[in-house]
């Protein structure tokens, strides 16, 4: 980059006016701090780096008296503000998402001559759209009590905890003093009363000096982490013991083990590419990974959980927990949803799963790494 940029030039680059940048010069957001050969005032590198985070959190709502306060914070350094820039587009994008499938679900109502209330014409756009969603996950993502005590166990004689990508507070052990991370809005908001208190952050970038825990722990989370071996380093950083549960995406038994991918859900395999492999995972943080056992009546909804309940996974309000059903689309989604039920129907799944309805749990490639 140049060494510097004059006003026209960063106003043409960032697609604002030079009054706006005029503007934040006055109310002391943005100055420039350095000029031109000819005198005039010009940008640095840390100037734009600073308008670039001015200009993101303002297109996503926030207002200058706001965005004042979180770009002048001293304890959140660029890469911070990248990762709280992503998580609020990632929760802009799943808001969005969200609208979509309303959307088509009241086309489709009116093509078949419902029409919706007017109650239901206004949570469409109305903030309580992405709640009404996302209350499915803690109405079907609890603690599985037996996997919970593997967990626990791990911990060992840990006091003090970190749970890193803690969402709602599942798996959090009740007899220690657990700190949890969550950089997600909605899922902090979702904590129950009386829940561990909640920091936002990223799991890499945690706001923690070295060995400030005796354990960290991750469950079901990693797979959403942009950079899932560099938080597994800083969990390390920050703990001196590390237990996360995770999947092992390279594992290609229980891909073609578990029906539901085999048969009904080709596209789960796309989402694995360019995953960490479970050894990149482990050696993160020179651990030992361990297979779970899922039990048949899992009490965790997760994707796999209901590997001998076939019918939950006719349920919107299943799959509405679940990424894997977002991140495949609507159209794979529906189609395995239609296969599946005219499968069920016709006993066709039945015969073909008929090896696994008396298992009591089964292995379909859950992991948990301690190190």
């Amino acid at each position: 980059m140049e060494e510097h940029l004059t006003v026209g030039r960063v106003a043409e680059l960032a697609g604002v006016t030079v009054r706006t940048l005029h503007h934040y010069d006055e109310v002391g957001l943005l100055q420039p701090s350095t000029r031109t050969a000819g005198g005039y005032r010009a940008y640095s590198a840390a100037d734009v780096e600073r308008l670039r985070e001015v200009l993101a959190y303002r297109r996503l709502g926030f207002g200058l008296g706001e965005i004042a306060a979180l770009v002048d914070d001293p304890a959140t350094d660029a890469v911070a503000h990248l990762y709280r820039l992503r998580g609020l587009l990632v929760e802009q994008r799943d808001r969005a998402a969200a609208m979509v499938t309303a959307i088509d679900r009241e086309l489709e109502a009116r093509a078949m001559g419902i029409r919706t209330t007017p109650e239901e014409q206004l949570k469409m756009v109305g903030p309580q759209l992405y709640d009404v969603i996302g209350s499915a996950y803690p109405a079907t993502r609890r603690t599985e009590p037996r996997i919970a005590a593997r967990i626990w166990a791990a911990l060992g004689d840990a006091r003090t905890v970190l749970n890193v990508g803690a969402g709602t507070g599942s798996y959090e052990p009740p007899d220690r003093d657990v700190t949890a991370v969550e950089p997600s809005a909605v899922m902090r908001a979702q904590r129950p009363p009386g829940a561990a208190p909640c920091v936002a952050a990223a799991a890499e970038c945690l706001p923690f000096p070295d060995r400030s825990f005796d354990a960290a722990m991750a469950v079901s989370t990693v797979h959403h982490w942009p950079d899932p071996v560099a938080g597994l380093r800083e969990m390390r950083r920050v703990a001196r013991r590390v237990v996360v549960v995770t999947y092992d995406a390279y594992d290609t038994n229980p891909s073609q083990r578990f029906w539901l991918t085999r048969d009904y859900l080709p596209e789960f395999a796309g989402l694995l590419v360019g995953w960490p492999s479970l050894a990149e995972l482990t050696a993160a943080i020179g651990g030992r990974a361990e297979p779970v056992m899922i039990p048949w009546d899992c009490a965790d909804g997760f994707f796999e959980a209901y590997w001998r309940r076939p019918e939950a996974y006719l349920e919107e309000r299943v799959r509405r927990a679940v990424s894997v059903w977002a991140r495949v689309g609507p159209e794979a989604e529906q189609r395995a949803v239609s296969r599946l039920e005219g499968d069920l129907s016709s006993g066709r799944w039945a015969e073909r799963n008929r090896d696994i309805v008396a298992l009591e749990a089964a292995e379909l490639g859950l992991r948990m790494i301690v190190a």
